[in-house]
């Protein structure tokens, strides 16, 4: 006989029954230790393939790999019990084919232990989406400013802000809720085409620089705490702890400089005979 446990993980089909409910919370997340401070309060987590700008100081996206994504997604889970967590495929992994695509995410879910992935762009992947939806895999769909596509962008900015684009950036939010996504995140577009998106789509929409209308918000967690040199418009510091760092290992610093520390506290006595 199996024994479940009490807390149950949050599912992709969880956060679809959000539409129009309570706001879906969540933030990305990298490491073991930060998913397990913020497991109790979002909805859901995000491995993004921001990690590589994040983590390893790229200046994209682009050069992220699945075994990055991989390792990180495996450290998240380790970190967290309630919330859903979804691993970004990273760029060049499925744009290939539907094939392709199911290939790599069907080694993500199975060697992370994750609960959806999550891809970019809109019309051109609709098939993508149905192919992977079809066969078992949960996909959270990314419209607007997709950052892997840097290169054919030129820079980030905001999108949909005049009526031809925003009349694409629509079609393509139609095209992959169609096909079978199960949230779709909507980057740095004009507010009033994020609320429209989310009033005619069935799944819901996360926001990221979107509309307080849609039905979730993220961030990039050290975005939000303060952590990030430069950060993007839609982006509010709820927390400023980069320079409580900077102090707190300035006074380490100069305590090791005076030996100061370790103290007494901080050392190991000899055992009494």
């Amino acid at each position: 006989m199996s024994v479940q446990s009490a807390a149950r993980r949050l599912t992709a089909p969880d956060i679809r029954a959000r539409k129009g409910g309570e706001p879906i919370v969540s933030l990305t997340a990298y490491h073991a230790h930060t998913a397990r401070l913020i497991d109790p309060h979002v909805d859901f987590m995000l491995v993004g393939d921001s990690l590589g700008m994040v983590m390893h100081g790229m200046e994209t996206t682009v050069p992220v790999t699945v075994e990055m994504m991989i390792l990180q997604g495996q450290a998240v889970m380790r970190g967290s019990s309630h919330a859903l967590v979804v691993v970004d495929l990273p760029f060049g992994s499925y744009e290939g084919s539907p094939q392709q695509a199911f290939a790599t995410a069907s080694r993500v879910l199975k060697e992370t232990g994750a609960g959806a992935v999550k891809l970019e762009g809109g019309r051109r992947m609709a098939e993508t989406v149905r192919f992977l939806a079809d066969r078992g895999v949960p996909v959270m769909g990314h419209v607007g400013l997709t950052p892997q596509a840097i290169n054919t962008l030129g820079s980030f900015k905001a999108l949909g802000r005049d009526e031809a684009s925003a009349a694409l950036i629509l079609d393509d939010a139609r095209s992959i809720a169609e096909a079978g996504a199960f949230s779709i995140v909507l980057e740095a577009i004009s507010e009033p085409l994020a609320r429209q998106i989310t009033d005619e789509v069935a799944p819901p929409t996360i926001g990221i620089g979107g509309s307080v209308a849609c039905d979730g918000q993220i961030l990039v967690l050290e975005d939000m705490l303060g952590l990030s040199d430069r950060v993007p418009r839609f982006v509010k510091k709820f927390a400023d702890i980069g320079p409580a760092i900077g102090a707190a290992v300035e006074s380490y610093a100069q305590e090791v400089r005076a030996r100061t520390f370790p103290g007494p506290e901080h050392v190991y006595a000899p055992k009494k005979a």
